[in-house]
């Protein structure tokens, strides 16, 4: 029986590849060209979007911003970003049981517009609630699903499977790179409101391409729904999200009366999911019947390259939160003859991302059998991590509380992008490989509660900053990242014992 259902599988993915058609897109599947320009547009719209938001919450009220304070506004990009990794888990759910990853992503697309357009209207503080609500949803649907996609058109033994990826994750660091230069130079110059205008644009484009292009170029990737839910099941789930979201409208409209519903008992509330929502993953893994000893000794080797993904993830997330902030107001600006806009300094780590990749590739495939563990290249990108906090320490040291020169923050921004390419392409592999096999369908969702879980602790602690105590601030979590580094390259032999066979 279980092998009648294997071939089935089978059969299913390799009727899915013949449906794409093989050659087009630099020797590709044609489908990549879709799903490259759908995602370029995407993150287009996101990171334009991203590289606005922080100066628009905060900025005056006169200058068309919401007047949060500082920090207020840090928190809330901090639990915006933690809600969007953690949404991916609904996303996975909904494409492998009752949409398909095709139509998940493309209802996703079409909830990000919506939410930039919601954006791009005057509206005060309720709008940008409005607005992070849909766009959370869409991109929690939208993000692990055309991933996924890309690996369906694919045959299992195709040897362009990387290469197609490493295309792909170009489109990602290209709308990246151009977005904030885009969206960042209207909002800041023009208008913040016409900036969130061209995310709206910008994600438009991406789901015309999509859906001129995804009959003809995708085939049936997508389309299937791998798990889906029974007639009986159907049911009980409705039942139980009906009832779910009734107890939590009850529970907002007791909150609001009673005026408990506050931004900081919402972040507080946030901060603390974040943390407990891995623990329970974990937890529930460890303990399953389903899960055997070998893979029990593989999930205790996955902790602490979790917290030290965690960890890493705190200080590149800032990247957007406290370093914008840092680029607002105490950078110089006026630099080699010409203004530079804050929002311009969220190009620097795609930029890098961009040029580094490939050298790095080139790096761990010369070394080959050589090349460092997983555990080593995870401390690795802690120690990057942390001196990219320890570099922005130099200026305000020496600098006597003055405006310190850009380069100081672009090169904070390259340090980190150095250990990010140590941690990050590994991460997810590492996952699915250390996961139980009875929980492999969810090792995405788990990868990217790291970041989640990163994110909602950072809206805590960034709450702490301030220009007076930048250097306390800088050099306790650049220290701590560069300690834990030491400590994880130390216990290196140990987890990869317990990795039990997984290097």
């Amino acid at each position: 029986m279980k092998g009648n259902m294997e071939k089935n599988a089978e059969a299913t993915r390799q009727a899915v590849v013949n449906s794409v058609p093989q050659r087009g897109f630099f020797g590709h599947p044609k489908g990549l060209l879709t799903l490259f320009f759908t995602e370029f547009w995407e993150r287009f719209s996101y990171y334009g979007m991203r590289a606005l938001l922080l100066y628009y919450i905060y900025d005056t009220t006169m200058n068309g911003g919401l007047g949060f304070t500082q920090s207020t506004a840090v928190a809330i990009m901090s639990i915006y970003g933690s809600l969007v990794y953690m949404s991916t888990i609904i996303g996975g759910w909904l494409a492998d049981r009752m949409l398909g990853k095709s139509r998940s992503l493309f209802y996703g697309g079409v909830l990000i517009m919506l939410g930039h357009v919601v954006l791009a209207f005057p509206g005060g503080a309720n709008t940008l609630f409005v607005s992070m609500g849909l766009i959370i949803i869409g991109t929690g649907m939208l993000k692990p699903n055309v991933s996924s996609v890309v690996g369906e058109m694919y045959a299992d033994n195709d040897n362009r499977r990387d290469a197609g990826f490493s295309i792909f994750y170009m489109g990602i660091n290209l709308g990246g790179f151009i977005a904030p230069l885009i969206v960042g130079t209207v909002g800041q110059k023009v208008d913040y409101h016409l900036g969130f205008s061209l995310a709206a644009v910008g994600m438009l484009a991406g789901l015309l391409v999509y859906l001129f292009t995804r009959k003809k170029y995708l085939g049936l990737a997508g389309t299937t729904v791998p798990n889906p839910l029974t007639r009986e099941e159907r049911k009980s789930i409705l039942t139980r999200i009906g009832l779910g979201t009734l107890v939590i409208a009850a529970v907002v409209a007791i909150a609001a009366w009673q005026g408990w519903l506050t931004i900081q008992s919402f972040t507080i509330t946030i901060s603390v999911l974040g943390v407990l929502i891995p623990i329970a993953y974990f937890t529930v893994m460890y303990r399953s019947g389903k899960t055997t000893d070998i893979e029990r000794s593989r999930l205790l080797a996955y902790i602490p390259l979790f917290i030290a993904a965690v960890m890493f993830w705190s200080i590149q997330e800032q990247g957007s939160t406290i370093l914008g902030v840092y680029a607002d107001q105490r950078t110089q600006l006026d630099f080699a003859g010409f203004r530079i806009e804050p929002s311009w300094f969220q190009s620097a780590n795609p930029l890098f991302i961009i040029v580094l990749a490939p050298i790095f590739a080139w790096i761990w495939t010369a070394l080959g059998d050589r090349q460092p563990s997983v555990p080593v290249k995870f401390s690795f990108g802690l120690l990057f991590a942390g001196l990219s906090f320890l570099v922005i320490l130099l200026p305000a040291h020496f600098g006597g509380g003055g405006l310190v020169s850009p380069l100081w923050l672009v090169l904070s921004y390259f340090v980190v992008v150095l250990g990010e390419l140590c941690l990050s392409p590994v991460g997810l592999s590492t996952t699915t490989k250390l996961a139980p096999a009875a929980f492999s369908a969810q090792a995405m969702s788990l990868w990217f509660l790291a970041p989640a879980a990163a994110q909602a602790i950072n809206a805590l602690i960034s709450q702490l900053y301030s220009e007076e105590n930048e250097m306390l601030y800088f050099g306790i979590i650049g220290g701590a990242s560069v300690a834990l580094s030491i400590v994880l390259f130390l216990l290196a032999p140990i987890i990869r014992k317990a990795m039990k066979g997984i290097h």
